[in-house]
């Protein structure tokens, strides 16, 4: 995945909160990554101009 990319929420892993849980199925642009335990996350923004970060098997290329 690449900074730059169209990408689906296509699973969440964890429990997350409300909002996070509405990002289910929509489009973002991968904005970064960030260094989380276990891992790297990818940073995506959204429509809205909200960005949270994902785990790279939550996300899938559009």
């Amino acid at each position: 995945m690449e900074i730059g990319q169209k990408v689906k929420v296509f699973r969440l892993r964890d429990r997350v909160s409300p909002p996070i849980v509405k990002k289910l199925g929509q489009v973002g642009i991968i904005q970064g990554y960030k260094v989380i335990d276990g891992g790297i996350g990818v940073v995506v923004l959204f429509e809205d101009n909200t960005s949270t970060w994902f785990f790279e098997d939550e996300i899938k290329p559009v």
